[in-house]
């Protein structure tokens, strides 16, 4: 049986536990005695204490992030009332800032801040050189379990990259079958916006370049063919991003995908060279725009330069076959209205396949805080956070926003409806208007944002464009994206219509995921 169990609670499935991995990469002579178990946020705590406990563990450790907290806190409590006995150790990014607020911290014995890769294997080996009955002084038996202790808080040095082992052949063969694979050649970002732990975490260190190849063909061998890379700041070093995008260049031929975040206003004629030559739909860039009011970038201390930005989207959209999924933030400190809607209008017509608008969510650690008086910035007090209301958007306008996001997300985003989307806004001057007036009247008419089947949408968007657009066009806009994924059946509301038969759509090799290849039909 293992001494140490490593645990977290992933958003989804398909999701795969970066940090434990480093963590089960980095326990050396305690590799054996350490097992990952990976849970789902909407698994039951009994369940998941039934898996620990049938591993006999004496150590757990967790990783906590702002998306699993509240669940992770469910299952620490439970754990702790069922045995106390088991020394039970958090990290991640959610813990590793405000220990002393947090209600997950009082139920543990150990909290690690910062990157762990090293300070847990060596606190593992300190706790089991202990004799297990001295495991529990770091409470007070006298206590109990649900009331606030004080957990011994170990503040972890920045480790030197080169000490560190890569993770990679941990990934299982269902790992790699049915798991986002992350990788990473860099830590760190030299920028400070505000929102963003990443402000927090300088320098940026790389790892070994050639290492890391090495360790990439390996999983290209076993059969990988999606990369997710986690690095803040890809496009930051010329030379190894070019390193990089060559290597996998050279493979194509495998058919890829590759997931890069992207600084907006940096793109080098030295790495346009290399993006023309992917394939169209091997390459996706996640380009963290934010905020296009200078003003504002200012106070956040977000420095970027528009102009290079514009020149950078148009060269990816009409040069490269590059799929940009480029964000906006609602709600940051001096963000008006109407600033935000100029900026997402500029963004519509740059012409990303996707706008991720994003509400700002008040990150644990992170300098934002330093607004919250002048600019009343109100956050919700349960995860992830999000903003609420603050002095120039109040709450129900924030509310109606965050809608807005969210019908943006299962029309635009989604990739099911490519052709039809833009009619929304066709001949008129604002695409944030226009979008804003049919978010606003699907609320009112299915008094939800979720739980909305496809051909009720569809059936949603037909009603609100044929109001202002010839009936035919629409109806035969929308049947092209319809059937654009194979769909045959014909919905009711266009049975009326003379429309096309479905076309046959033949099965592409490429290994794109479903969400990014509709936009690319």
């Amino acid at each position: 049986m293992p001494d140490i169990v490593l645990a977290t609670l992933n958003a989804r499935y398909w999701h795969s536990s970066f940090g434990l991995r480093y963590l089960m990469a980095n326990m050396g002579e305690l590799t054996p005695a350490t097992v990952i178990q990976e849970f789902g946020i909407n698994d039951r705590p009994v369940d998941m204490i039934s898996t620990i406990l049938a591993a006999e563990p004496r150590i757990v450790g967790i990783g906590v992030y702002i998306w699993n907290v509240e669940a992770a806190t469910h299952l620490v409590a439970d754990l702790k009332q069922v045995r106390p006995d088991i020394c039970v150790v958090l990290g991640g990014p959610e813990v590793s800032y405000e220990t002393e607020i947090q209600s997950i911290v009082g139920l543990v014995d150990y909290v690690i801040t910062g990157e762990a890769d090293l300070e847990f294997p060596a606190l593992c080996r300190r706790l089991l050189a202990q004799p297990s009955e001295s495991r529990l002084d770091v409470h007070d038996s006298s206590v109990g379990v649900n009331e606030f202790c004080r957990p011994q808080i170990i503040r972890a040095a920045v480790p030197s990259l080169d000490e560190i082992r890569m993770p990679y052949d941990l990934y299982t063969d269902e790992d790699i079958a049915h798991r986002v694979i992350y990788v990473e050649v860099s830590r760190g970002c030299p920028f400070t916006c505000e929102f963003c732990l990443s402000a927090l975490d300088i320098p940026v260190r790389l790892f070994d370049v050639e290492e890391f190849l090495n360790a990439m063909q390996s999983l290209l061998d076993r059969g990988v063919r999606s990369f997710k890379f986690v690095d803040r700041t890809f496009n930051l070093n010329m030379r190894v991003s070019r390193m990089i995008l060559q290597f996998f260049l050279g493979r194509c031929d495998l058919g890829l995908f590759l997931h890069f975040e992207m600084i907006p206003d940096r793109l080098p004629d030295s790495l346009r060279q290399l993006i023309v030559q992917f394939p169209p739909g091997v390459l996706q860039f996640e380009i963290g725009v934010q905020t296009f009011n200078p003003e504002v970038g200012e106070l956040i201390s977000r420095r970027q330069d528009n102009d290079k930005l514009i020149d950078n989207f148009h060269f990816l959209r009409q040069e490269s076959g590059v799929h940009i999924h480029a964000d906006l933030i609602i709600g940051l400190p001096g963000e008006t209205v109407e600033s935000f809607a100029a900026g997402f209008d500029r963004l519509v017509e740059l012409n990303p396949q996707e706008i991720q608008v994003g509400i700002l969510k008040r990150l644990k650690g992170t300098p934002i805080i330093r607004h919250d008086a002048e600019w009343q910035m109100v956050y919700s007090a349960q995860p992830p956070f999000e903003i609420l209301s603050n002095r120039l958007i109040e709450f129900e306008t924030m509310h109606r926003l965050r809608r807005f996001a969210r019908f943006w997300d299962l029309i635009a985003n989604s990739g099911n409806f490519v052709h039809s989307c833009p009619l929304i806004w066709q001949g008129r001057e604002s695409a944030f208007v226009c979008f804003l007036e049919l978010s606003d009247w699907l609320f009112e008419v299915e008094q939800r944002s979720f739980n909305i089947s496809l051909i009720r949408l569809a059936e949603r968007i037909f009603q609100s464009l044929s109001g202002h657009q010839p009936e035919e066009h629409v109806a035969s806009t929308i049947w092209r994206d319809y059937v654009s994924a194979g769909r045959k059946d014909k919905p009711h509301f266009l049975r009326g219509f003379d429309l096309p038969p479905p076309h046959e759509v033949v099965a592409g090799e490429r290994h794109q995921p479903s969400r990014q290849a509709r936009h690319e039909r």
